[in-house]
């Protein structure tokens, strides 16, 4: 679980959603410069963005009312110093410091940014981070920033993703400022950078007006491991901080950016490859650079899978086709999410925000006025649930800002992505708060405990049956945790899990029924020949004489058959003497009771009950999870070379006799009614119904859990294609479930008490 003092919150950067108003004297950034040339999807640009510089009262309200305690935003440098140095804009001190004293009005800690990309325009035409006084520029402004705002804010980071504004702005040319400088450049620009942040740290400090809190927020995309093996995590943690980039995408790395600020020192196998790049270095840039840190920043969206190769080098595996992705095009990986943080945890050992993550959807207010976003909802549980199984596993993560609040400006995308949980109409600038915002809340409000992680998942069990060959056909186990065929679940969040580890481990998927295994057992039998001549004990019996087992009730609907098909279903024995005597005497044709039955005849047999499938019948069979059976005669048939066993003596002692009539244990149900549990019986194991689909029915499941076979048919249940031939259970309080198509279908639950 979460620490208690766990920060949820969110995130954003002033360029994207403030806006400009010229009248505040706010200076020009790349960014404006980027739009300018028409280099944004569509030709837009942030002039108005989400118009936050006039709105961040209701916005900081809308947090409040959201149930968000914490908010991660930045600073817009050319604001604040429209020449990037020297001359500082008053107007913006007071704007910021209202915004502040506003979020701590709605009760919302602050997370200050220095720097998110919002770089003076006036400092580019200088060179930008390329020159070298590009440290002492951001060591000024960091001094205006703690001499401001220190009062008001704890806690501050200073550099945003420099592996995306080095990298995507100065080496491919994708962000502003657009340049396609020399590698060599590049890793001198990288090089300022990290001073920049050492710089950038000492200000803070020195001219803080009280204790503050510092940190840094890198990114990239993390490795994880194909399997928990020892190779496969160690060859995932080696792709993590090696150097497997093309070097033309060499800034989308985390040792370079990270190591030298939590390790004071370049990685060596970097310093290796790049030897040929690479600027001076000094012992006093190293210690600049690594000035001691209270926190770690991470942004972590996705990943990549990796598995060991030879000399345990890593092997980067193809994703699987139709593999889930964000609007934006990125992959859904939370197994990336756990891997990562525990591995930058371990290699770097400072307690841990994520201050960013999130997905892009195509969201859009739907005709009821709301935006659903359940993707953003599954992509976010997924994503924090990995994030509690990584501190349960150790890791030191403080705190969670999602990115982000506001649908906003996303960089050279323009507004062709939308990353919020509060939908922006960008002509109105009206917010609508998505499906996602509630839920966030929710999660907020619990510390997280109602994320899937700590909760069941009531997902429909679909199950692969077991498969059995006997010598008279075959049969198909589909639903049974029964020690002699025990069902795996074939897909979803259980998947390649027993039905009986289920029942054993989440109880509650069951309705915390009391018993100790499985009640039911679910087979179709496919009888090429006629079955042997059996009877069943009842629970008494077998608890005595089998050494505590259980009985067997069971119960046949007729799937198919032949024309003339017949079942033995009783005896003619008068009395007690009389059944001994037949059976002694091998009379079966007087003593067994054969009955004509047809395609959806239905049967219960009861204990006591002499019976046997005949050859050319296909049965559903609904019984106790029993394998208990006492065969009385078997035509002479051979297993194994030897004539299979017969239980004669125990046959008598629990044969009913005289039989039940015929009447009260068998009924056609081809003329039930349509969209209609059909109750075929409701005894102390079970109640089993017929449910004929005609095309739309709901239904409602309140049962500790009900299992359901597909007889004919196919259709849908809640979106999912089932056919003929499936089998699967409805965990308790799975709640409504829609049907649609044509089919028929056997259902059976046990008893509610």
């Amino acid at each position: 679980m979460f620490r208690d003092d766990f920060v949820w919150g969110v995130a954003s950067s002033a360029y994207q959603i403030e806006g400009r108003d010229w009248g505040d004297g706010g200076g020009k950034t790349i960014w404006d410069t980027f739009a300018e040339e028409g280099r944004i999807a569509d030709g837009q640009n942030a002039k108005v963005a989400c118009d936050h510089i006039h709105r961040y009262k209701e916005d900081f309200a809308l947090m409040r009312l959201m149930g968000v305690k914490a908010y991660r935003f930045s600073l817009n440098w050319a604001r604040i110093m429209p020449e990037g140095t020297g001359m500082v804009n008053e107007k913006a001190i007071a704007l910021y410091r209202d915004m502040i004293l506003e979020m701590k009005k709605n009760e919302i800690e602050p997370y200050l940014t220095l720097y998110h990309w919002e770089f003076p325009q006036t400092l580019q035409d200088k060179g930008g981070w390329l020159n070298e006084e590009s440290a002492g520029w951001f060591a000024e402004y960091a001094r205006i920033v703690a001499e401001n705002f220190s009062d008001l804010c704890e806690y501050f980071i200073t550099l945003n993703e420099p592996q995306c504004f080095v990298g995507l702005g100065n080496l491919t040319g994708e962000h502003a400022p657009g340049l396609k400088l020399p590698v060599k450049d590049v890793f001198q620009m990288a090089h300022n950078v990290l001073k920049a942040h050492g710089r950038g740290v000492i200000s803070l400090r020195k001219y803080a007006k009280r204790p503050i809190k510092i940190g840094y927020a890198p990114t990239c995309g993390m490795a994880y491991p194909k399997t928990d093996s020892e190779a496969d995590v160690e060859a995932a943690k080696k792709a993590l901080f090696g150097f497997y980039n093309p070097l033309e995408r060499w800034t989308w790395n985390v040792a370079w950016f990270s190591d030298p600020v939590f390790l004071g020192r370049y990685p060596e196998e970097g310093l290796e490859k790049y030897k040929e790049y690479l600027p001076e270095i000094t012992k006093e840039d190293m210690k600049l650079i690594s000035q001691p840190l209270d926190f770690m920043g991470q942004n972590i969206y996705n990943g990549y899978m990796v598995s060991a190769g030879a000399d345990a080098e890593p092997v980067f595996e193809n994703r699987k086709p139709g593999y889930a992705k964000t609007a934006a095009g990125w992959p859904v990986t939370p197994e990336a999410f756990y891997w990562g943080i525990r591995f930058l945890y371990e290699r770097y050992e400072h307690p841990m925000y994520i201050t960013e993550n999130g997905m892009s959807c195509h969201d859009m207010v739907s005709l009821d006025g709301r935006v659903h976003d359940p993707n953003r909802i599954y992509f976010l549980d997924m994503y924090l649930s990995a994030l509690q199984k990584a501190c349960d596993d150790g890791a030191d993560v403080r705190g969670y800002f999602l990115w982000t609040f506001l649908d906003n400006f996303e960089w050279d995308k323009g507004y062709t992505e939308r990353f919020g949980i509060v939908h922006v109409d960008f002509e109105t600038q009206k917010r609508t708060v998505k499906d996602s915002a509630f839920w966030y809340q929710k999660i907020m409000e619990t510390n997280g405990k109602e994320l899937s992680i700590n909760k069941l998942m009531r997902q429909i069990l679909f199950l692969n049956p077991i498969y059995k060959q006997m010598v008279w056909g075959d049969e198909r186990w589909g639903v049974s945790a029964h020690p002699h065929g025990d069902c795996e679940v074939k897909e979803g969040f259980y998947k390649g899990k027993r039905l009986s580890y289920l029942w054993k481990k989440l109880p509650g998927l069951f309705g915390n029924y009391d018993a100790e295994n499985f009640p039911l057992l679910v087979k179709m039998i496919d009888a090429k020949q006629d079955l042997s001549i059996q009877v069943h004990p009842d629970d008494a019996y077998a608890d005595a004489h089998e050494d505590g087992s259980l009985g067997k009730t069971e119960c046949w609907y007729v799937v198919d058959c032949d024309e003339d098909a017949s079942l033995v279903i009783g005896h003619n024995a008068k009395t007690k003497e009389q059944m001994e005597e037949m059976i002694k005497k091998g009379e079966w044709e007087q003593f067994l009771r054969e009955v004509p039955v047809r395609r959806g005849d239905f049967i219960q047999i009861d204990p006591g009950t002499v019976h046997a499938i005949k050859g050319g019948l296909m049965i559903l069979e609904t019984q106790q999870s029993s394998d208990i059976t006492y065969r009385l005669y078997d035509y002479g048939r051979m297993q194994n070379g030897k004539p299979r066993r017969l239980h004669l003596d125990k046959s008598m002692d629990v044969i009913t006799v005289p039989s039940h009539d015929i009447e009260s244990d068998m009924e056609n149900t081809l003329d039930l009614n349509v969209n209609s549990m059909n109750v075929l019986v409701s005894n102390e194991y079970y109640t089993v119904w017929k449910l004929e689909v005609a095309k739309d029915f709901t239904i409602s499941q309140d049962y500790p859990f009900m299992n359901m076979s597909v007889i004919e048919g196919d259709g849908l249940i809640n979106g999912q294609l089932i056919q003929k031939g499936d089998h699967f259970v409805l965990p308790a309080d799975f709640g409504l479930i829609e049907l649609h198509g044509k089919m028929q279908l056997i259902a059976s639950a046990v008893k509610l008490v």
